[in-house]
């Protein structure tokens, strides 16, 4: 089992070697055979100093498929046998001083469940033992950074038959697909990322600092659910700072104090052994919703929740996106906002301007998941505001999503949509002005597509009468983790 200590979720080995055979199943079907080398990651100096960036944290790959925390590993699964092979760094003696006591291969062995454990300078000599007839290394394209997964590098290996080709398209769609152990996992750590919003809700005032609240988020996170790790920085928006997507960067540092009357945008996930929560609340910080901020919230948890309504096995996720859009312009209409016929919109892609990302995206061991756009799936659509969904896929069972309509007033975007005869005629420039500076409202759960549907993993206030009712009252609030379908009673 591993855990970060008392009172965290333990995660049996099981999760990993099943992990293994799924993907030896697979690449048996596809007519593979060879060894499977996947390489884990390295801790990264910072620039020219003996010091590492933040705390090391492994490859997803890797992980997923040995569940090794440690870095400077390689693992290899022969595809015929089954046979696992994990290969570990040979430290010098002098690392004891510094790092600890020596690991060993028993030592290995015993805490990943892996009986053959070598040291990393003997891979080509173990490898050439297998005499298999090829190697298949990682490497493809992640659709969401545009980078490429780093394929297994080690001396000797220009000696072997190697296969870039076809260990990637198998493993990034197993990839989509969350076994029974691992949604176990997820389920625990958006749990803690729930309770941690939650006591951030009631915690945070007009007044304080917004990186008051990431700070907060890490620690509780930490402390309560031994996640060491935030699966992306934290964004802490308030009032017109809602309105940037990924505020919280090293150029926007979440640094503005929080005023009274504005509303709160916070986006921020918990990671635990790699796997990701990823939760937005939006919520006034005073605790209590203007006329304004209510009507724009609304407007977004109905789109919230009509997603979760029709969403099910079968139902492409294009369309998911579609529905939510309808259903924020038609209320956006219904205030006042906009004007005009509501397919036109929808056709014209309005909905773009006031909501340029997509509905959500996959979910898993990292926050925006791989397997999005594979050969085998339908490609990337290239209308405006479908062109940035992170996955065009047909919904299928034992998928992890995150449902995330958003509504922003963003003065570039505002400004061109004016300027733009066919987006223009939609919008009442009058009312629009009432709603400059307003910030942004994004509601972001983390679901699971069963057979039937939904399950919402996320447990937070989230209509405005719960909202309200949560930050004003002293409601007694455990983190309160089970296996079921509702970890949390608030």
């Amino acid at each position: 089992m591993l855990s970060s200590g008392k009172g965290t979720l333990k995660i049996p080995l099981e999760l990993f070697s099943l992990n293994r055979e799924r993907l030896v199943n697979r690449l048996k079907e596809n007519g593979n055979s060879g060894v499977v080398i996947l390489q884990g990651g390295e801790e990264v100096s910072f620039y020219d100093t003996d010091t590492t960036y933040n705390v090391f944290r492994q490859e997803s790959y890797f992980i997923w498929a040995f569940g090794v925390t440690e870095p400077g590993c390689y693992g290899a699964i022969d595809i015929l046998s089954g046979v696992t092979i994990l290969f570990i760094p040979r430290h010098p003696a002098e690392y004891a001083f510094w790092m600890g006591p020596l690991p060993t291969p028993s030592d290995f062995s015993t805490k990943y469940g892996i009986s053959k454990v070598c040291y990393v300078d003997e891979i080509k000599e173990v490898i050439a033992g297998l005499k298999s007839s090829q190697i298949l290394t990682l490497k493809g394209l992640n659709t969401d950074s545009h980078l490429t997964a780093k394929p297994a590098r080690f001396p000797g290996i220009e000696e072997f038959k190697i296969d870039e080709e076809s260990l990637f398209p198998v493993i990034a769609d197993l990839r989509v697909y969350k076994t029974p152990l691992e949604i176990r996992v997820i389920k625990y750590v958006v749990a803690v990322s729930s309770y941690a919003h939650r006591r951030i809700m009631k915690m945070i005032k007009p007044g304080d600092w917004e990186y008051q609240a990431e700070s907060e988020f890490l620690n509780i996170c930490y402390k309560k659910g031994g996640c060491r790790h935030a699966s992306y920085t934290c964004i802490c928006g308030s009032g017109v700072n809602g309105a940037i997507l990924h505020y919280g960067h090293a150029g926007a540092p979440n640094k503005s104090p929080i005023q009274d009357g504005v509303l709160c945008l916070f986006d921020m996930g918990a990671n635990y052994f790699g796997y990701a929560a990823d939760i937005t609340c939006t919520f006034p910080a005073n605790g209590k919703f203007t006329d304004d901020q209510r009507l724009i919230y609304e407007a977004v948890l109905k789109a919230n929740f009509a997603v979760q309504k029709a969403a099910k096995p079968g139902v492409s996720w294009v369309d998911m996106h579609l529905l939510a859009n309808r259903v924020m312009l038609k209320e956006m209409k219904t205030i006042g906002l906009l004007k005009g016929n509501l397919d036109d919109m929808i056709e014209s892609g309005l909905a773009a301007i006031f909501q340029p990302h997509g509905l959500g995206h996959l979910m898993g061991l990292d926050v925006h998941d791989v397997g999005g756009y594979l050969a085998s799936n339908p490609k990337r659509p290239e209308k405006l505001g479908l062109n940035k969904l992170r996955t065009a896929r047909v919904l299928e069972a034992n998928m992890v999503l995150t449902i995330e309509p958003g509504c922003y007033f963003i003065d570039p975007l505002l400004d061109k949509a004016l300027q733009d005869e066919k987006l223009s005629q939609y919008l009442v420039p009058e009312v629009l002005e009432r709603f400059r500076g307003f910030g942004g409202v994004r509601i972001e759960d983390d679901v699971l597509i069963t057979e039937n549907g939904v399950l919402n993993l996320t447990c937070v206030p989230r209509t405005v009468e719960e909202i309200e009712d949560w930050i004003n009252n002293n409601q007694v609030d455990e983190l309160k983790y089970q296996d079921s379908e509702r970890l949390f009673v608030w």
